[in-house]
């Protein structure tokens, strides 16, 4: 009978991130911590697991019904896996509101999970980087999210390759109800058609909203809707969310930003807390022409826990689209090995003499490893190489009667001998004396 072994493949639509992928994706998230720690945003996390009905309460359909990993524990608790950080902020907030300074600035990065079918963008499993500012005064708090958007990208090299798509739930929840005499309960379906045409093509779209009973002359009001300036959305309508996008396009004027701005009705936005301003940051290249990542203002989320209002904005940037997009505009750095030393071990007797020069190196600030065992200098050097060390420090016996090694560097293929004493000066650029092998 034949043993079965088990896979060694991942999940569906999750990845393992072996050492080198890890080191990009950390770069990535470092690069973005750097920003928005310099706006004065202070770093905060929760729980993977939360009651489902956080999620129910305003999460979108979509994610609630046909995209939530749902499961129910030991004391029959519903429980389901974060597929958004929003709640859970919302959630915190409200357990310390009367201690927390205003207006409150935070960030997360977690892991979160929806259950849909993986493809070039959208994985089940991904990291995201969630920034929100709760309080303040509307206007300016919107466009200090605009310009942290901005920033973001230009920490990468990327904001000549975006553009920010703006529209106000307000502004479209008017035309709705006004212009076409929609329920908010229809609007709202009709919302969610929006928002997923581009995603699932225009002939789903067309049989999506004639389901939801819209006529030929609402499809083209809607159509000259979402082909308006925001002049001519001035002209025809008026509602509060006009004013609160005026107020935004000043403050956003005099800054580069204001180039990459563009007014898009259209822009729905999935998630049901969202009241105010939406957004969305496209990729202009034609190759990956996508929305990357977006967000918007929402007002009555923390209204869930209590007899509590505190309007926020925010806006959640996922990894996989960040990394395509970097890839795309070839954005992304070389990286190098963090290993700066390889200390070998030729012989039992060289290891004690070894592990000194190992740990003063390591004390000096250092990245140092040893093959640890017994080889070769061409077997270690192998072995080094594959760890893409910098430098590897021979233990010749000839050069120990001495009282010196030989530095080896691994990426011109020099080496030179070397006083113990001075291996760490050398590896600085601070010793120049040396004898030269080749």
């Amino acid at each position: 009978m034949s043993k079965e072994y088990l896979s060694s493949q991942s999940y569906k639509g999750t990845r393992d991130f072996f050492p080198k992928d890890k080191r990009l994706h950390r770069w990535m998230f470092d690069q973005m911590g750097k920003v928005v720690t310099s706006y004065g945003y202070e770093e905060y996390d929760g729980p993977m697991l939360e009651p489902f009905e956080l999620y129910a309460a305003k999460t979108g359909e979509e994610i609630v019904n046909q995209q939530l990993y749902t499961l129910i524990d030991r004391g029959e608790r519903k429980l389901a896996i974060r597929p958004e950080m929003t709640p859970t902020l919302a959630r915190m907030v409200a357990q310390k509101i009367q201690e927390l300074a205003r207006p409150i600035r935070w960030y997360s990065v977690p892991n979160v999970w929806r259950y849909e079918r993986p493809q070039r963008g959208r994985l089940r499993e991904h990291w995201q980087l969630n920034v929100d500012v709760l309080g303040g005064e509307t206007a300016f708090a919107d466009a200090e999210i605009f310009h942290l958007v901005y920033d973001l990208i230009t920490a990468f090299g990327g904001e000549k390759f975006i553009s920010i798509r703006i529209n106000h739930r307000n502004l479209t929840n008017c035309f709705f109800k006004d212009s076409l005499g929609l329920s908010p309960e229809l609007a709202l379906q009709l919302a969610k058609s929006i928002d997923a045409r581009e995603k699932i093509g225009e002939e789903k779209y067309q049989a999506w909203i004639k389901d939801l009973g819209i006529n030929d002359d609402q499809q083209k009001q809607m159509e000259v809707f979402f082909e308006s300036s925001f002049d001519d959305i001035k002209r025809n309508y008026s509602c509060s969310g006009i004013s609160d996008l005026d107020a935004l396009f000043e403050n956003l004027k005099n800054f580069p930003i204001n180039s990459q701005i563009i007014f898009d009705p259209k822009v729905m936005r999935g998630m049901n807390y969202y009241t105010g301003v939406v957004f969305e940051v496209y990729d202009t290249c034609a190759e990956n022409r996508r929305a990357m990542f977006g967000g918007g203002r929402y007002d009555d989320l923390l209204g869930l826990f209590g007899n509590t209002r505190l309007s926020g904005i925010g806006f959640g940037m996922g990894d996989v689209t960040l990394q395509h997009f970097l890839e795309v505009h070839k954005l992304l750095p070389q990286f190098q090995s963090a290993i700066d030393v390889f200390v070998t071990f030729p012989k039992q007797e060289f290891a004690q003499k070894a592990q000194e020069i190992v740990i003063d190196l390591r004390q000096k600030g250092f990245t140092v490893i040893t093959p640890l065992e017994i080889g070769s200098f061409s077997q270690q050097l192998k072995v080094a190489d594959k760890h893409e060390a910098h430098f590897a420090v021979l233990l010749g016996e000839q050069e120990l009667a001495q009282n010196k090694v030989v530095i080896k560097n691994l990426k011109e293929g020099s080496q030179c001998a070397i006083d113990i004493v001075q291996v760490s000066d050398f590896l600085k650029g601070k010793c120049k004396s040396c004898q030269k092998i080749f």
